[in-house]
């Protein structure tokens, strides 16, 4: 009887350690574990014609380090565009005010991010500040990539045929 008891005893402690491991994967995974950088952080808004799937929690990258996430996002009916919310790491202060703003993704099918390109300028961007516009790069969306390539496919394939010259077979 007391052999079972302490293998009941393992075996629950290794279903303990599992569940663990586990939860510490789903919190790394869906990236709970980096909500709050524990450090201070400002936040800028930017407004984009076109989001594509961009998503809260996304990251906001330059150079290809993340410096901020997403963390919210809107619409503005009165000016018909999206409005995303960042925030920032106070460790990057030094973004130029006239930086791109881009939507990108990563891989083929992989998630979509906000890319900063810095521009020349002297002066930075600080809390509270709106990205224009101007400075920012809407989002490529495959679909309409693709529609606009089959398009243009389609009107310069009629005008070859009608050119009169001989095709062979």
């Amino acid at each position: 009887m007391k052999i079972s008891r302490s293998i009941e005893i393992t075996v629950g402690l290794f279903v303990a350690l599992g569940l663990a491991a586990l939860l510490m994967l789903a919190m790394k995974v869906s990236n709970l574990a980096e909500l709050s950088n524990g450090g201070s952080s400002y936040e800028i808004t930017a407004r984009f014609e076109n989001i594509g799937g961009l998503k809260v929690r996304s990251p906001v990258k330059m150079g290809g380090v993340r410096i901020g996430r997403v963390k919210a996002i809107g619409y503005d009916s009165q000016k018909y565009q999206a409005t995303v919310h960042m925030t920032i790491e106070s460790q990057y202060d030094k973004i130029p005010t006239d930086t791109t703003f881009s939507i990108f993704t990563s891989g083929l099918l992989g998630e979509q991010y906000v890319g900063l390109e810095p521009g020349g300028e002297e002066t930075y961007v600080k809390d509270g500040d709106e990205i224009s516009i101007k400075n920012t790069q809407e989002a490529l969306v495959l679909e309409k990539a693709l529609g606009q390539f089959l398009y243009n496919k389609a009107s310069s394939g009629g005008s070859e045929s009608s050119s009169g010259g001989e095709k062979s077979p």
